[in-house]
This record gives structure tokens, C-alpha cells and sequence, in this order.
């Protein structure tokens, strides 16, 4: 079920219900990618009522007139607009890959509107943590048995090394995944047409991140929150998300074995399990 809403500016935002239960708004990453991609996260439905918002400009929600606020700071005025379209005091908020970003800097804005914060395989620019090279290979490496790993291996060091190119992103595909089977390059193949490009490219624009600052308010953040990484995603190894858990006064950090950058359909019960506890 599709609903509407009003953004800050009054662009009108869309987010779909899934499930039965106490609310849990789920941030979509990419940056800047319709939340479809997100499913109904491994039969977490089941478990919440999910609240999964397009961002504006991706999937059923509006392009704004005004591009700029496309940067990630200025959507968190979308969520704390989406906090009161569904009438809550407070928001259990689970954020995937780019949208920790976004949570990270609506906690440390509102954290007083956050119940519980889950922070899936997360990206990282909100609190400047670095992610180096050799982290990212070191993850790819325990996928040297697949029969893809030499190729893919090849494109990922040309990325570390700074040589981007579209044939080289394209090659990486597999590493995001636990299993690159018939699933996953399904999942891969539909994130072309969910993904708005150019507002990504404004998503992170200058001022976007104060990491100082978001650091010293994630510090004083006094609520429950997980972060959940991928034994062998090269995105967000799990050493940086250990990382991040410590910036918060106490974070619980959980790895899934096997795990990629899209855990819920790595292995759905295993994630469902990890989320359970925590969410209640």
C-alpha cells in the first residue's frame, strides 16, 4: 500500500506499508534509490509493520523544484515530516547502506524522536570513519573460491587504486551479494531503474557532513542501537561498523557470516534473528 505525504518543502513524498505491528521506517540507501530494493527484508514484515519511504525524486515520490535538497542533510526534515504524517512521538528507525547517513544525521538532530536505531551494513561518510583499501580486499578475499572471484577481484583493485570505471563497478556486482546465484543478479539487475543518478550526485554535495559534530551528538545518543555488518562485504567491512558502533555509549554490534552488503537476502532467518531481540 502506497501513501502520500507532504516533504518539508512540500514536495510530495510517497512511502509503502508492509506488515503488521509496531511501526519501523526504513531508509532506503543507493544513495537516492526507490526503497522497492529493500523487499519486505528477509519476512522482517512479519515481525513490524515496515515504513518504507521513497526518497524524493526516487521511486513514487516527487522530483523537487528545487534540486539542492537532494543533500543529505536537508532530508532529514523529510523524515522528521514523515515522523508526523504517521503520528509518532518517536521513530525505531532501520537504515541500510546510504541511509545510515541520513539517520545518523537525524538522530543526532532530533534524538529525541528516536526509539531504536538499526544501522544495516552502513555507509559511513556522516561520521568521517575511513574505509581503506586494503579493509575492502581483505573482505573480497574470502570469496576466492567462487568462480567469479578472479575477475571481480581484478575490477575491485583497479577501484581501490583509484581507477574508476563503469566496466569495473559493473564487474564488482558479486561481491555485494552472499550468494551471486539467480537472486542476486535479479536484485542487482532491478537497482538500474531505482536509482535517480543525478540527485545522487548531489546527495553528499559540500555541507552535507559535519562529522565533528555528528560524532559528539551519536556519543550523548542514550537509546538502543545495532549495527549489523557483512562478514565479506567490501562496502562496510566489518572492522569500520565495529568502528562506528564504538562512537555510540553502547552500541550493540553483531556480524553475519557469509554476509554481503545485502544481508536479508544472504540469509533471511539468520538476519530476521539478528533484528529480533533488538526490535522487539
Amino acid at each position: 500500500m502506497i501513501n502520500f505525504f507532504s516533504g518539508h518543502d512540500g514536495t510530495r513524498l510517497a512511502c509503502r506499508f508492509s506488515g503488521d505491528g509496531a511501526p519501523l521506517v526504513c531508509l532506503p540507501g543507493g544513495p537516492m534509490q526507490a526503497s522497492a530494493y529493500l523487499g519486505d527484508l528477509g519476512g522482517l514484515a512479519a515481525q513490524r509493520r515496515l515504513v518504507l519511504p521513497d526518497l524524493r525524486g526516487t521511486g513514487a515520490s516527487a522530483v523537487p523544484a528545487d534540486t539542492t535538497t537532494y543533500r543529505c542533510d536537508r532530508l532529514v526534515d523529510d523524515v522528521e515530516a514523515l515522523r508526523e504524517h504517521l503520528g509518532l512521538d518517536t521513530l525505531d528507525l532501520l537504515a541500510h547502506s546510504a541511509g545510515a547517513n541520513l539517520a545518523a544525521l537525524y538522530a543526532a538532530r532530533h534524538p529525541q524522536r528516536v526509539g531504536r536505531l538499526a544501522l544495516i551494513t552502513p555507509s559511513v561518510f556522516a561520521t568521517g570513519l575511513v574505509i581503506t583499501g586494503e579493509q575492502r580486499l581483505a573482505a573480497a578475499r574470502l570469496r576466492a573460491d567462487e568462480p567469479w572471484f578472479g575477475d571481480a577481484f581484478a575490477a575491485l583493485e583497479e577501484l581501490v587504486a583509484g581507477r574508476v570505471t563503469p566496466d569495473a563497478v559493473r564487474a564488482i556486482a558479486p561481491f555485494r551479494y552472499g550468494r551471486w546465484d539467480e537472486e542476486a543478479r535479479a536484485h542487482r539487475a532491478a537497482e538500474e531503474g531505482q536509482r535517480n543518478g543525478a540527485a545522487a550526485a548531489l546527495h553528499t554535495a559540500e555541507g552535507a557532513f559535519d562529522p565533528a559534530a555528528t560524532r559528539k551528538a551519536l556519543a550523548a545518543l542514550d537509546v538502543p542501537v545495532l549495527l549489523l555488518a557483512g562478514e565479506a562485504d567490501p562496502a562496510a567491512p566489518p572492522a569500520v561498523v565495529a568502528e562506528y558502533a564504538a562512537l555510540f555509549p553502547a552500541a550493540e554490534f553483531t556480524v553475519l557470516p557469509g554476509g554481503g552488503h545485502f544481508p536479508w537476502l544472504d540469509d533471511p532467518a539468520r538476519f530476521r534473528a539478528a533484528l529480533a531481540d533488538f526490535l522487539g
